[in-house]
């Protein structure tokens, strides 16, 4: 499928506090202004695909959202592979579009986590990730689960906290540049280290705060994409990995999934790791950005945080990542986060970032990630017609 379909629009809404748009709406607001950049009707439209609503849960989500936008599309589907679903739900667009299926799909997500859930029901929701049985008896919330994969971490590689501290300083400072971010004051290693511990050794700043907003993304066939009102982002290659589904059942902690997903995406967009302009790597906690790094191959195993200290990631550095801040510094509505790495590469590779712009950005790689590490994807784009 390398080059066989392109992302052809895009659409974004606010992000932080939205108190006055549900869920639903959200939704309906991104997959409006995708279609209406790519020059496209809601008519057009005959394969939607979502992911269902935290706080505002349907059974059929995806044709709740296309009976809400009054179209009939001939496929619907709701998938949930927490952070990583954005990305997976592209290859599966894909596979329907090149076998004829379907013509036009918009993969959309939205939710409002910050003003559409109490502080208690987000507190029980978020103790239901954990496993059963041998996990949620024991109370453990998100935090405390991802803290126990980052001591493991820290432990094997003798981690040095100011450099993991640095992937929140980073992503505030591309933050900074953009106009939307939900949080924009710049950060120092002393301010991420000096914040309140919320389960050791993760901080507060190192700790993605839950935010409402959506986006959305048009896909269809490289051959109508060239027809169409934006340059294309043609999709190269992806990968896919569930190593595990609960921490308790992980044989290793400090490896990831990231190794296989990125390995087959690179492998099916035949390209190499100098070939990546800028990347997307998804790090609601300020660990899984370095230890994903390392697993992708872009640096040796414990090396991500001296790959990140370095300036490596930064604007004008080897590998600019999460340029529009991050899940740390643009926002966490949930599933939609992953959604703002895609949109977020497309900018990129449109030439279109603004003040966050990486120069002649031609290759793009997004890695996201869901459930406690435990299913990854990546994805590799390029602006260019694949020979």
């Amino acid at each position: 499928m390398r080059g066989a379909v392109a992302i052809v629009g895009i659409g974004e809404t606010p992000v932080g506090k939205v108190p006055d748009r549900s869920s639903t709406q959200l939704h309906a607001d991104a997959i409006e202004s995708a279609v209406r950049d790519a020059g496209l009707t809601l008519a057009d439209i005959d394969l939607l695909m979502t992911g269902n609503s935290r706080p505002r849960p349907y059974l059929y989500h995806a044709e709740m959202v296309a009976e809400y936008l009054g179209i009939r599309p001939a496929h619907c589907l709701t998938v949930n592979t927490g952070g990583s679903t954005s990305a997976a739900l592209i290859q599966y667009a894909a596979a329907m579009i090149v076998t004829g299926q379907a013509e036009v799909a918009v993969i959309a997500k939205a939710d409002n986590l910050a003003t559409g859930m109490g502080r208690q029901a987000t507190i029980e929701s978020m103790a239901t990730i954990g496993h059963p049985e041998f996990e949620a008896p024991t109370g453990l919330l998100i935090p405390a689960l991802y803290a126990l994969v980052a001591a493991r971490y820290y432990h094997r590689y003798a981690i040095k906290p100011e450099h993991v501290a640095e992937v929140a300083v980073v992503d505030r400072a591309h933050a900074a540049l953009h106009p939307t971010a939900q949080f924009r004051k710049p950060l120092t290693v002393d301010d991420v280290l000096g914040s309140r511990l919320i389960a050791d050794p993760l901080h507060m700043l190192e700790c993605a705060a839950v935010s409402d907003g959506g986006a959305a993304f048009v896909i269809t066939s490289a051959a109508r994409a060239r027809d169409l009102r934006q340059p294309p982002v043609y999709l190269l290659g992806m990968g896919e990995s569930h190593p595990f589904e609960h921490v308790s059942q992980a044989a290793e902690l400090s490896e990831t999934g990231a190794a296989d997903s990125g390995r087959a995406a690179f492998a099916a967009a035949g390209c190499r790791h100098e070939d990546i302009d800028v990347a997307m790597v998804y790090d609601a906690f300020s660990f899984i950005q370095p230890m994903q790094l390392e697993d992708l191959g872009f640096c040796a195993k414990g090396e991500g945080g001296e790959f990140v200290a370095a300036g490596h990631t930064r604007l004008g550095g080897r590998l600019p990542t999460n340029t529009h801040g991050g899940v740390l510094s643009h926002s966490h509505a949930g599933k939609p986060s992953s959604l703002f790495m895609v949109t977020e590469a497309v900018h990129q590779l449109r030439g279109m970032a603004g003040d966050r712009q990486v120069p002649g950005a031609r290759t793009a790689l997004v890695h996201t990630e869901g459930g406690i590490l435990a299913s990854h994807c990546t994805a590799i784009f390029s602006s260019e017609v694949p020979q």
